[in-house]
């Protein structure tokens, strides 16, 4: 018999700790920031919140080095809250949501925008756009729920590309949980990117790219030139 394989668990840092949290899926909210919605064409009205997945293994940690993504020519970066889920449920109630909260951190949605606005255009889905390898930095979590305001930004190359807060986010970080919670059955070691606020554009080779939120350890990745 062929021998099988050996397949470790993606993990991440958690802050002031040995421990590492690891990590069963990844979720994430589209245009969740009416800024955003507006750059990307989009109606920044309250509509219903729309998810897309990238892997497990798409996560990398702050500090790395990594390869210009394969198949694009046009790499985005898109600064986000990540929630970690310590516990799950389905159909969880918006007030019951909060007690599930393991921690949170600060990521970058790396997207392969010319892969999604072709993808888009023919109604096709967002996978290879969104869900490609090392897709997902992230920095360390901080134990416990985010706050519900503070300074989220971005910059490429020490200049500023996005600055927000986190009170602008369309969708609250328990309504997210409950309405993602109707559609899947949430489990801890499940991660949720929380959407982006405008500024997002290109990254090309030899870019350094630090994304922060207030209260969070930041998360910085350069692209081998």
């Amino acid at each position: 018999m062929m021998r099988l394989p050996e397949i470790s668990t993606p993990s991440i840092a958690i802050a002031d700790s040995d421990a590492r949290f690891p990590v069963r899926r990844i979720y994430c909210v589209g245009q969740n920031y009416a800024d955003h919605a507006r750059e990307m064409g989009g109606d920044p009205g309250r509509e219903e919140p729309f998810f897309f997945s990238k892997p497990a293994d798409a996560v990398v940690a702050s500090g790395r080095t990594l390869a210009f993504p394969r198949g694009t020519a046009n790499l985005h970066y898109e600064a986000e809250l990540v929630i970690a889920l310590g516990a799950g449920g389905s159909d969880i109630a918006v007030g019951d949501a909060a007690a599930l909260i393991f921690g949170h951190a600060v990521g970058i949605d790396l997207t392969r925008r010319d892969l999604q606005t072709a993808a888009k255009q023919k109604g096709q889905p967002w996978d290879m756009a969104k869900g490609f390898d090392q897709s997902a930095p992230i920095g360390p979590l901080a134990p416990g729920a985010p706050p519900t305001s503070g300074a989220i930004a971005l910059t490429l190359n020490g200049a500023p590309r996005q600055e927000s807060d986190l009170a602008n986010m369309i969708w609250r970080v328990d309504e997210i949980i409950a309405k993602l919670s109707t559609l899947v059955t949430l489990a801890a070691g499940d991660l949720i990117f929380t959407g982006t606020p405008a500024g997002v554009g290109p990254i090309v080779r030899g870019d350094t790219v630090r994304a922060t939120v207030a209260g969070v350890a930041p998360v910085e990745v350069t692209f081998a030139a």
